[in-house]
């Protein structure tokens, strides 16, 4: 008699494996090429829709360079002129004063109103409730006329005796008035950026540094504020441009910036469209390398918070040209195959 357990079931007899194939040896394809071709879709919208963009570009571009009113020999005859690149000097240095003094003075309001104490909280709140709620060219013509209010400024003892003063038309002209109602109509704004950078930080890295003791001071400098320009950088970007183009409005008081030298010209030649396009391109320059700026100042601020920094535009040409290198390559190589799709 048979037992049970003297029965065995045989063990699974292995399927033949085919022999590889050498596809130089037969002259026939390998086993890849017996897969379907996966053909990409074509997105026709899409490409109408570029299509009809890029017409559209051409028939503009082509009626701002073949209109003979825009006078762009004129253009290129004023575009590097003494008064216009003097002008444009004082634009950048205008700017560049104005946003340094501009976030010395928003990062103490900052902290101001961030502070425990509700004096300085309320002077804070105070400061730049006023001059966000009043138009630049209000402030800017008000300091131009302060000498109405205060003929004479003074230096002593408060509530007391002055021992020096000036009168006030001597000391404040055109220019140093336009650095003044700039840089404080710009701490203002200044002081909500900073605030609001300082606010993004988490706030478990402020308790983390008074359990290890560290001071409040210190506390802002080496911790909060190298995290916060993460969100402090893209606004005062957009705030320097902005200031750039804004500085335009001192021409109200008579300050040889851009503008102004260009209004200068066209007042003598009558030419207003091309020196307008003058300071337009000038305008667009400038905002160009100071975007490009803007870039790398956030990139560099955002190495703690990202594992891989985006790429540069030079390192994406490169990728791209690089790719396309190896398209051609594949293309020109002996015995390529062809392009997906391109047998239908």
């Amino acid at each position: 008699m048979v037992l049970p357990s003297d029965v065995t079931d045989p063990s699974p007899v292995p399927a033949p494996v085919p022999p590889a194939r050498n596809p130089e040896a037969s002259g026939s394809r390998g086993p890849d090429d017996d897969l379907p071709r996966i053909v990409p879709r074509r997105h026709v919208g899409r490409r109408l829709t570029a299509a009809a963009a890029l017409l559209l570009f051409a028939m503009v571009v082509n009626s701002v360079v073949r209109n003979r009113a825009f006078q762009w020999e004129v253009v290129g005859r004023y575009f590097t002129t003494a008064a216009v690149l003097d002008g444009l000097l004082l634009t950048l240095w205008l700017t560049g004063v104005v946003m340094v003094l501009g976030f010395l003075l928003g990062t103490p309001l900052a902290v101001m109103r961030l502070s425990a104490n509700p004096v300085l909280r309320t002077l804070s709140w105070g400061y730049v409730w006023i001059f966000r709620s009043t138009p630049l060219l209000v402030q800017l013509l008000f300091w131009f006329n302060i000498g109405a209010l205060y003929p004479t400024l003074g230096l002593g003892i408060p509530f007391g005796p002055q021992f020096v003063t000036v009168e006030t038309v001597n000391l404040l002209g055109p220019a140093l008035t336009a650095v003044i109602g700039l840089t404080l109509h710009e701490a203002a704004y200044a002081a909500e950026v900073v605030r609001g950078g300082i606010l993004s930080v988490d706030a478990g890295q402020t308790e983390a540094a008074q359990a290890l003791g560290i001071g409040r001071g210190r506390t802002l400098r080496r911790i909060v504020v190298p995290q916060a320009m993460r969100s402090i950088v893209p606004t005062a970007g957009n705030m320097l441009i902005g200031t750039l183009k804004g500085t335009s409005i001192v021409s109200v008081l008579a300050v040889h910036d851009l503008l102004y030298s260009v209004q200068l010209v066209y007042n003598q030649t009558y030419q207003v469209i091309p020196l307008l396009l003058v300071a337009t391109l000038w305008y667009i320059a400038v905002t160009t390398l100071l975007g490009i700026g803007q870039f790398y100042v956030e990139r560099y601020y955002a190495r703690g918070s990202a594992r891989a920094l985006p790429p540069t535009p030079v390192q994406r040409l490169r990728v791209r040209l690089a790719a396309l290198r190896v398209r051609l390559e594949r293309a020109t190589a002996p015995g390529a195959r062809p392009a997906a799709g391109s047998e239908q």
